[in-house]
């Protein structure tokens, strides 16, 4: 193993330490919205867990219910149910004003956290 190896275990492709959240959250997606759960995030990209299988467009919006933030975000790989997204802009807080791009992210949250 390198001295200076960026990862601890010697399997781990990743180049940046994921956090595991656990979080609600909904998938934007040409209008329609999809419940999913937030596994784990990077920096760069998130985990995420449908309760189906299903196929989504190249490019979506995830809005983290708990958190309070939304990322538009590209599918880099699907397993079953679950997802590897790199996101294309950091997580961006729904509160206050939003880039128009991302206000029915804003709509959605703001009818879905109080649930």
């Amino acid at each position: 193993m390198a001295l200076f190896s960026r990862s601890p275990r010697p399997d781990e492709r990743r180049a940046e330490p994921r956090r595991l959240v656990d979080s609600r959250g909904l998938i934007l997606s040409d209008g329609q919205e999809t419940r999913c759960l937030i596994v784990d995030v990077s920096d760069s990209g998130l985990r995420i867990r449908l309760d189906r299988t299903m196929g989504l467009p190249p490019v979506i919006v995830v809005v983290d219910l708990t958190a309070g933030t939304a990322c538009e975000a590209q599918v880099a790989w699907s397993k079953g149910q679950d997802l590897g997204l790199k996101c294309s802009i950091k997580a961006t807080p729904l509160t206050g004003l939003v880039p128009g791009r991302l206000a029915a992210a804003k709509d959605a949250w703001m009818r879905h956290r109080a649930r």
